[in-house]
């Protein structure tokens, strides 16, 4: 599975540390992520609306199958994510939030 990370700007400074936590968990099972920023405080600001875009890009031309995305809430994000078509986002805040999403739901994004 190819995963896409995604901060927008309240997250960037937190980037690195979810991006190696994300990428160390995805090995154990022979996934790759792949950091699309924000990657550091100093880049150029991404929103909710690019990070959308962004996330219904990759997952529609099929250069990643699954986004992990944030914001201070996370809420933003997921919004922002389910408003570009075949991008359905679950808002994660427990690890049961993420096991029901996967089961019931079977979306193709998260955010956190």
């Amino acid at each position: 599975m190819k995963i896409a990370l995604i901060n927008e700007n309240s997250q960037a400074a937190k980037n690195p540390i979810i991006y190696n936590a994300l990428n160390a968990a995805a090995l154990k099972y022979g996934h790759t992520v792949d950091n699309y920023g924000m990657t550091s405080p100093d880049d150029k600001p991404l929103t909710y609306v690019q990070n959308g875009l962004l996330a219904g890009i990759l997952l529609n031309s099929g250069a990643c199958d699954f986004v992990v995305t944030g914001c201070g809430t996370g809420e933003g994000a997921m919004l922002a994510l389910n408003s570009f078509p075949k991008v359905l986002c679950g808002l994660v805040i427990e690890p049961s939030d993420a096991y029901l999403f996967g089961q019931i739901n079977d979306g193709n994004a998260i955010a956190m």
